[in-house]
């Protein structure tokens, strides 16, 4: 059973936490996916065997968190990692984000400071509300976005999404691909070449944007979106490890 967080916003956020050494490890998940998909729970088992804290959770909306997922948007989603963050963690993390969690573990970057000691992302999808939605929309789908105040989406994963005007509008504010992006610590990037929702030129747009001295993409061929088959959890626990090791002094633990 999950434990709750209420956010300074008076959501209720459902999250799975164990204790461990620093610097603890975060898992931000995609777009309507929820803290029980097998990166989280997989990247739980590894920290768990060797030490580490760990903290993965829903954002409202999604999961077991409270909230309709129809109702939220990226700032929504960003405030409720921050909450998580600052009152479920203590000192530096490595935030971990997958898709949709790659755009926020970025906004944790600009808005968390020193809390934020390195990243991996796994098909990272920053700005994709306006550079992937809004921009594929076609003249009819913005002007029924614009009437009614929503739009569905065809999605490989079950129900059709549904867009609404608040996700694009609000999602604006949220960019980051726009303005200097900063990222002073080891990151490492993961993509799939097969990823049929996050386009390999996303990663390659990321790499160029991010200002850094130690920021690697890796491109794994015929990998797709979910980036989670054995080798690909491989990957993921590959780059943690070279975050971590990057940032843990020489003869510790």
């Amino acid at each position: 059973m999950p434990e709750y967080l209420t956010s300074p916003e008076g959501r209720r956020i459902a999250y799975h936490r164990t204790e461990g050494r620093g610097p603890g490890v975060v898992f931000l998940g995609g777009f309507k996916s929820d803290m029980g998909g097998t990166k989280a729970v997989h990247l739980e088992t590894w920290a768990q065997a060797r030490g580490h804290a760990f903290l993965r959770f829903d954002y409202s909306g999604h999961g077991e968190s409270s909230g309709a997922f129809i109702e939220g948007a990226i700032g929504d989603w960003a405030e409720d990692a921050a909450a998580a963050i600052t009152t479920l963690t203590e000192g530096p993390q490595v935030l971990v984000g997958s898709s949709m969690g790659g755009w926020i573990s970025l906004l944790m970057a600009r808005r968390l400071g020193a809390r934020v000691a390195g990243l991996v992302t796994i098909a990272a999808a920053p700005d994709f509300t306006e550079d992937s939605m809004w921009a594929g929309f076609s003249a009819a789908q913005r002007a029924e976005l614009a009437e009614t105040g929503q739009v569905a989406l065809p999605s490989d994963y079950g129900e059709p999404y549904i867009i609404t005007r608040r996700l694009i509008e609000e999602g604006r504010n949220q960019l980051v691909l726009r303005d200097p992006l900063p990222l002073p610590y080891p990151v490492r990037m993961l993509q799939g070449t097969a990823d049929e929702d996050v386009s390999q030129d996303v990663a390659l747009r990321l790499l160029a944007h991010a200002e850094g001295d130690d920021i690697r993409l890796t491109l794994v061929k015929g990998a797709d979106h979910r980036f989670s088959a054995p080798p690909q959890l491989a990957l993921i626990e590959q780059a943690l490890e070279e975050v971590l090791a990057a940032l843990t002094p020489a003869g510790a633990p």
